[in-house]
């Protein structure tokens, strides 16, 4: 008598199968798609091209909820490759604490020098200058609190730097590594443009944008490699650079070509930390052969 198998179980495990041969384009296909299948809507429905408007509340929901895209394809693709054991390694980063002060100190006080620093080279910002910094340092604990937990970085690290870049920088190197997450990264972001809550989606700002995304991955990798691939550091750097540029460098610098221009700033002082960073560290960026499986 001849055994036959379930045939329900090789259809089940197909899928798995596929998903554990390409780790990397299977995280960032469930990452997109998490987050796409909700911001495409609301995108189509600014641009007046579906037959309703979608609520402003139900938008910002929305938008918070798309951010979780990366973690969703973190913990499915660290489950499926890694096991329980590599899910309890990845939760136990977001506690990482333990990193050199020197390193919180870069995160909450050299992101915003960067950012200040490459405002003041613009002709026209000083100028513009608006001495209201009181206000905004009251108002700055709170903006940055909601910024972890509601506008990107809680729900991003655990993907982009929890499960993408220690095995980017494994298969490619750490230059070009980050190179390939900050494009990526900054593709993730491209139906925003259209969603209304976002500058205009001109060919200037989106260029600018990439840019700017993908100096600012070269610097965060290169405190994610000193930093033991500590995801509570790369949460509080993303929100450092979310809230002060948006909350504390566009109102306490109102230059005019900040209208239409208003990455210009973060560009220009990411991409000079970036290639100091390349040059110093010859593209290293602290990079060790073992960071990832001691990391990850």
């Amino acid at each position: 008598m001849t055994a036959v198998g379930n045939p329900g179980d090789s259809s089940r495990t197909a899928p798995r199968g596929l998903l554990r041969r390409y780790p990397l384009a299977s995280y960032f296909a469930i990452a997109f798609l998490f987050s796409w299948i909700i911001e495409v809507p609301v995108a189509l429905s600014a641009q007046g091209i579906l037959p309703f408007t979608i609520p402003t509340p139900a938008v910002a929901v929305a938008v918070v909820a798309a951010t979780f895209g990366p973690t969703v394809g973190a913990f499915v693709m660290t489950g499926l490759t890694e096991g329980k054991a590599g899910t309890v390694r990845l939760l136990r980063r977001y506690v990482q604490w333990r990193v050199g002060i020197q390193w919180y100190f870069f995160v909450l006080l050299g992101i915003p020098l960067i950012i200040v620093l490459g405002t003041i080279v613009i002709p026209g910002a000083l100028s513009s200058f608006q001495p209201i910094l009181g206000p905004l340092l009251i108002a700055y604990p709170m903006a940055f609190l909601l910024t972890f937990f509601l506008g990107g970085p809680l729900g991003e690290e655990p993907g982009w730097r929890g499960f993408a870049l220690p095995r980017l920088q494994e298969r490619s190197g750490p230059l070009w590594g980050s190179v390939i997450l900050g494009v990526l990264w900054a593709l993730w972001h491209f139906p925003l443009f259209w969603s209304g809550v976002w500058t205009p989606p001109t060919i200037p700002n989106m260029i600018m944008f990439t840019v700017m995304i993908t100096t600012l991955t070269i610097i965060m990798t290169w405190v994610f490699n000193h930093a033991k691939g500590s995801l509570l550091l790369m949460m509080l750097m993303h929100a450092s650079f979310n809230t002060f540029a948006n909350k504390m460098a566009a109102p306490l610098f109102p230059a005019p070509m900040f209208d239409d221009f208003g990455l210009l700033p973060v560009l220009i002082g990411f991409t000079a930390a970036a290639l100091v960073l390349i040059v110093v560290t010859r593209g290293r960026l602290g990079y060790v052969t073992s960071r990832r499986t001691a990391a990850s």
